[in-house]
């Protein structure tokens, strides 16, 4: 549903977008992730048909975005960081006027709008002029007027951005619902926004796509060494035995206060349930046992370290 096929973007002697390829298929989520000037708005403003790039290619729901940009619109819901709202205009007016912008007429029109209203929250605003409303309810109007003719394809950039806790959760899972029958790209700065709601990430650093995988791929590329804590009642002497299991590179072992801490090294996860077995062979008795996993943090700063950062244009 979104193809990127060597695409490149170039502000005057600023490469925006460096040669990047990647795809999102229907029913799929898929974060895009970088650091400020990576790159990220660029490449989803291109597929919006806003800008045009430098070379390579776009496609929306099987549209090139330089062939058939009215198509493309039309298969497209699209919020951009600062959504485009009309202060003056009542919600229901707002949303009306996108609606018929977009094609939708009588009966098809007041269903979608009513939709609308109900999924993003917005019946106790619904008469209140645009700018009136605060920032979380702005982002909700952005938010509706990408979903009013129910698009194929939906382009989200930071659209959890001013909300508070109560209402991300219920964006969030907006955003699931609708990723049955659609292909979701999302861009956020809030690293927690990427796990919680997205399958799969494209990281973007220097315009350059750096990453596309999974979040436990990502893990298990730039952190191979596995991190187990186990904490046994009884101070037990057990070095030897978990240093003997089978991919458990050294053992650490405390004891203080009749509680024994181990904290293992190991070159696979599958150690961990090795570890377990042990326990359960030995009648160690189990305080705690779990296997660390560096979080996205860690695994994003490990993939854009050492490559700098780009300062991107205004807008860009």
């Amino acid at each position: 549903m979104i193809e990127i096929h060597h695409l490149t973007m170039d502000y005057g002697a600023l490469r925006a977008v460096d040669d990047c390829s990647f795809s999102v298929k229907q029913g799929e989520i898929v974060g895009l992730l970088g650091p400020n000037g990576a790159g990220k708005t660029t490449i989803m403003k291109i597929l919006a048909t806003q800008i045009v790039p430098t070379s390579g290619t776009a496609k929306v729901a099987g549209l090139d975005v330089l062939a058939d940009p009215r198509g493309v619109r039309s298969r497209l819901g699209y919020l951009p960081e600062q959504a485009p709202l009309y202060d003056e205009m009542e919600v229901r007016e707002y949303l009306s006027f996108v609606a018929a912008g977009r094609g939708l007429k009588g009966g098809d029109a007041r269903r979608r709008l009513q939709w609308v209203a109900e999924r993003c929250g917005l019946e106790r605003v619904w008469c209140m002029p645009v700018g009136q409303l605060s920032k979380g309810y702005r982002q909700r109007v952005g938010l509706a007027q990408a979903l009013v003719h129910d698009p194929p394809v939906l382009i989200l950039d930071e659209p959890t951005s001013g909300l508070d806790p109560i209402q991300i959760v219920e964006i969030r899972r907006l955003i699931q619902e609708l990723a049955r029958d659609k292909a979701i790209l999302f861009s956020t700065h809030i690293l927690q926004e990427i796990t919680a709601v997205t399958q799969r990430m494209v990281v973007i650093n220097q315009g350059r796509v750096m990453a596309d995988s999974t979040l436990d791929q990502l893990v298990a590329a730039h952190f191979p060494t596995v991190t187990i804590r186990l904490v046994l009642e009884g101070e037990v002497e057990c070095g030897p035995a978990v240093e003997g299991i089978q991919g458990v590179r050294r053992a650490a072992v405390s004891r203080e206060d009749g509680i024994t801490q181990v904290t293992a090294e190991a070159s696979s996860p599958s150690a961990a349930r090795e570890l377990a077995h042990l326990c359960h062979r030995q009648r160690w008795k189990v305080l705690e046992l779990h296997r660390e996993q560096p979080d996205l943090e860690r695994v994003f700063i490990s993939i854009c370290s050492g490559a700098g950062s780009q300062i991107e244009r205004p807008g860009a």
